[in-house]
């Protein structure tokens, strides 16, 4: 594990603004910087970054954080791999906790291959543009492909030289362990010789989610030699084949943007596409998709439509992956290319537009998908009709989601002209489930959502306190205090008092006094956690804290902080509309919204007293004694307010 140590230099020295700056253009805007969301389709600035608060808010998408929640939503990090890139960034050491000694040996080998790798993927690169041989075959076979420098220079591709031990003899020159060297199946050592695996091959470095060198395929150019066309390195501690897609750190910011993932066959199948402009796009390397490749695409999206050209193969793999991506309840569609196409030959002699209107006019459901692949072989057969009927519905029958398998059975019904009720019936015997055939009769009551919504005015106040504790709890304020006393002839005066203390003992106390709980139960989290923290630390670094929370505490947190730097993206000076500066107010503001929310929970108690009466036949004198005691404190807030307004 990462220090703390480290962890805390991270975030000392890291600052959110050029972190983002990385990835989004940002442009000045007063004591902000806003830009184009990185997360969906926009014209209009809605993403906003602050460097006093070291936060950041997607007013799109309603994502927000600090520098690591960005990382971990946009590159899709793991919350190590952040805090490593950070760590690389800012040039601060990592340090490791201590490892008991068997996973300090694995995390180090692990390390040691990744080390190996990266050198190999440079020595192939290397190769391919500066050898002779680099460039008369791996280079001509690159742009035969219709790749561009740009393309081949991104997916780090390279070349091995027809020799038995080029890159082998050259690693151990440069001090590269042998035993690593064998582990990560660059090199085979027989009888004290060593053979480069990847010889005479093109080279396609498989890179990891965060873009890292997991292994290599290498595509072999001589036909004459009896080979595999195809290698790919031998399982390691870094590299398994089946939990890893090819080309996924270069599309994982289009899948999770544009909420789709198309897989392709082969890795030119990627390339040619991406080249082309189509970038969500990702390979299962040849193999057939598993459950540990899907849940890698989980993260990103839950759409995914399967690519293939039309050959048998290519056919049977598909409807073992339906099922497999079904089960995952994630959707399917899929896209046939003509006959002797594939994504890879159809795509180099069209534009992105063709290609793109290609994909969207003809990816299918996978209900249509096999009702056309299995009726193609039962044509009038009523058997064979049925059997396709039965397969359909097996793939039905794995969805986890009820509503998405009723939505599939009706169109299953439209499409094969068979009855609800009988495929319900068909479903229900394979999920052992009682699921209701639907009544033709039956109407959906949808409630009608009043145009003008009733604002949650508790809700608001709490906000509120949440806001201030987050941006002014650490600060010491001057507080007029209103002490309640009484004149020479008896009457209840108030008398103002200054005090001045922390905003966040104010808080807690004023709260204490009056046995308030929020209500909300995120709020009530955040307001324990914030207060715990200003008792320890007297301080609030917003970055740390927000790194604390979870995910949907975070981007409350975010949400609340943000709030008005709407304002900003509206422009609203320009429209002559001010927004106060709450920095020169606060303890007029921390006074007032206490008073408010004091007031507003009386009300709520007096009505619940007032229905109280209403329902009871018995003596409600005490009742009406309390009632009227509340609206003589109500009556004080409202003096004590009016004084603060």
């Amino acid at each position: 594990m990462i220090s703390k140590i480290t962890i805390d230099k991270v975030f000392e020295q890291l600052l959110v603004e050029e972190v983002i700056g990385d990835f989004v253009q940002l442009k000045k805007s007063g004591a902000n910087f806003k830009g184009l969301s990185p997360f969906s389709n926009e014209k209009t600035p809605s993403f906003v970054v602050s460097p006093v608060k070291q936060i950041w808010k997607d007013f799109s998408s309603g994502k927000g954080g600090n520098a690591v929640a960005f990382l971990m939503e946009h590159e899709h990090f793991t919350y190590p791999e952040a805090i490593k890139y950070l760590a690389r960034k800012y040039n601060i050491e990592i340090e490791e906790t201590q490892l008991n000694p068997k996973d300090k040996e694995i995390s180090s080998e692990r390390e040691s291959l990744y080390i190996v790798s990266e050198y190999a993927k440079k020595f192939f690169k290397n190769t391919l543009n500066n050898s002779i041989q680099g460039k008369t075959i791996g280079l001509t076979y690159f742009k035969e492909r219709g790749f561009n420098s740009d393309t081949i220079e991104k997916y780090d591709l390279g070349f091995s030289p027809n020799e038995q031990s080029y890159f082998s003899n050259s690693a151990i020159e440069k001090g590269y362990d042998k035993g690593f060297l064998e582990k990560s199946g660059l090199t085979i050592f027989q009888n004290s010789k060593s053979i480069d695996r990847f010889r005479g091959r093109v080279i396609f470095p498989i890179h990891s989610m965060s873009g890292r060198i997991l292994g290599f395929g290498g595509r072999i150019l001589n036909t004459e030699i009896k080979t595999a066309k195809y290698l790919n390195s031998p399982e390691s501690l870094i590299y398994n084949k089946s939990k890893i897609l090819y080309g996924i750190y270069f599309a994982k910011q289009e899948i999770a943007k544009l909420d789709n993932c198309y897989i392709v066959e082969g890795y030119t199948d990627v390339i040619q596409l991406h080249q082309k402009g189509i970038k969500n796009v990702v390979s299962s390397s040849g193999t057939a998709l598993t459950a540990d490749q899907i849940t890698l695409i989980r993260r990103l999206t839950s759409n995914i439509t399967m690519l293939f050209d039309g050959d048998k193969a290519g056919v049977n793999a598909t409807l073992r992956g339906i099922d497999l991506i079904l089960s995952a309840g994630l959707n399917v569609s899929i896209c046939a290319f003509p006959e002797g196409e594939d994504p890879d030959s159809y795509s180099q002699d069209r534009s992105f537009e063709e290609v793109k209107d290609f994909l969207s006019e003809n990816s299918q459901d996978f209900i249509q998908f096999k009702a056309s692949i299995l009726a193609e072989s039962s044509k009038n057969d009523p058997i064979l009709k049925a059997k396709t009927i039965n397969e359909i519905v097996n793939s039905i029958s794995i969805i986890p989601d009820r509503i998405k398998q009723e939505i599939y059975v009706k169109h299953c019904s439209r499409i094969m002209d068979v009855s609800e009720e009988v495929l319900f019936n068909s479903l229900a015997q394979r999920t052992k489930n009682e699921i209701p055939v639907i009544s033709k009769k039956r109407i959906a009551k949808v409630e009608k959502t009043p145009k003008n919504k009733k604002i949650n005015i508790l809700f608001e106040l709490e906000k509120k306190i949440i806001e201030i504790l987050l941006l002014y709890g650490h600060k010491e304020e001057q507080f007029e205090e209103v002490l309640l006393n009484k004149d020479d002839k008896g009457n209840i005066i108030l008398e103002p008092t200054i005090v001045q203390t922390l905003v966040y003992k104010k808080i807690f106390l004023d709260l204490q006094q009056d046995e308030i709980e929020f209500t909300n139960d995120s709020f009530k989290i955040l307001y324990h956690k914030i207060i715990h923290e200003l008792q320890e630390n007297e301080k609030l670094i917003l970055d740390v804290f927000l790194n604390s929370l979870d995910i949907e505490l975070s981007n409350q947190v975010t949400t609340i902080l943000m709030n008005e730097e709407q304002y900003q993206l509206h422009d609203w000076l320009s429209k002559d509309i001010l927004v106060k500066n709450k920095d020169k107010v606060v303890g007029q503001l921390v006074t007032e919204t206490v008073l408010r929310l004091r007031t507003y929970l009386i009300n709520e108690k007096v009505k619940e007293l007032q229905l109280e009466t209403k329902k009871s036949n018995e003596d409600n004198s005490e009742i009406l004694k309390e009632i009227n005691d509340y609206h003589k404190l109500k009556s004080l807030l409202s003096k004590k307010l009016n004084r603060v307004i």
